[in-house]
């Protein structure tokens, strides 16, 4: 027995619902696991934080605001988050052409550098002069 062409359209219409309520199901699984990551993102690096300066628990939601934003929104802070994390890819570029699909290391010769905390330590391995210790 041939279906008919309503049937056929019904048919492909029945379909694409069901499809399109799978899309839904699976772009809510996606922003659930994303909210997941985010959480457990920001609580590994707040508890860092936390073990690096003890006393910043002590303080208000609002301090901590206050003196994040003075520490972190400097000029060599940004330098060094630059030096550490990759770049965000430019939509508008086109692969650079060297064919290893790195960096072109010429690009930034500046090597990041990090202030070394009060036991004369640093506390990411880098050393002033930019070179893993």
């Amino acid at each position: 027995m041939s279906k008919t062409r309503l049937e056929k359209i019904d048919s492909i219409d029945e379909e694409i619902a069901r499809l399109r309520r799978r899309q839904t199901l699976l772009k809510q699984e996606h922003n659930k696991q994303a909210r997941k990551d985010r959480t457990y993102r920001l609580c590994r690096r707040g508890g860092i934080v936390e073990k690096l300066l003890p006393d910043i628990a002590r303080i208000t939601d609002e301090q901590f605001d206050i003196f994040i934003g003075k520490v972190l929104l400097t000029p060599h802070t940004a330098r060094i988050l630059a030096g550490l994390a990759p770049p965000l890819p430019d939509p508008g570029d086109e692969p650079d052409g060297n064919g290893s699909g790195a960096p072109d290391e010429s690009a930034s010769d500046a090597k990041p550098t990090v202030a070394v905390n009060n036991s004369g330590a640093d506390t990411n391995g880098v050393v002033e002069n930019g070179d893993r210790a």
